[in-house]
């Protein structure tokens, strides 16, 4: 089955009737334009996303017709959960992750990370309140960070400028 377009989210309609079926996708799957899979009842799927930023979320309904519906489910993973203890702390842990380039993500005043062994023991000697856990990365922090200036003054310190750190 060729599915090109999501057709809602399950959140928005009476679901009581149909039987779901979902395809599990790990969190970093979930914005890829191509993809192959199998739904739990082996229905194999090619998801040909032809737009740009086609970002597939939990609970995406992929197919629907009078019986079924086929749903997004993401997949639990291991994730760096860091609980900031102050909005400068806030702004210290994104700035830090933001130099590395990684995505994060915010949930239940959690920022999460994908596992990796180095950053979470920099985070861990750098005294935030760290754990591994299983999560779903769910929801990405989006940002639109101009590029680094001139002006003399750093990212960092227009961070905290707009936490009212300084």
């Amino acid at each position: 089955m060729i599915i090109q377009k999501k057709t809602g989210n399950i959140g928005s309609i009476d679901i009581s009737k149909k039987q779901i079926d979902k395809v599990q996708l790990e969190w970093f799957e979930s914005g890829k334009r191509i993809l192959h899979k199998k739904t739990n009842a082996g229905i194999a799927l090619s998801l040909k996303f032809l737009n740009e930023n086609q970002q597939l979320t939990e609970g995406d309904i992929l197919f629907e017709d009078t019986d079924t519906l086929i749903v997004v489910e993401i997949k639990p993973c291991d994730a760096i959960v860091v609980n900031p203890k102050s909005m400068e702390e806030m702004a210290s842990i994104c700035y830090e992750i933001g130099n590395k380039h990684l995505p994060l993500f915010y949930y239940n005043d959690e920022l999460l990370i994908a596992f990796e062994k180095p950053l979470y023991n920099l985070l861990m000697s750098s005294g935030y309140d760290v754990k591994q856990a299983q999560r779903k990365l769910l929801h990405p922090l989006k940002t639109t960070v101009s590029p680094h200036g001139t002006s003399g003054e750093t990212l960092f310190s227009k961070i905290m400028k707009l936490t009212g750190s300084e």
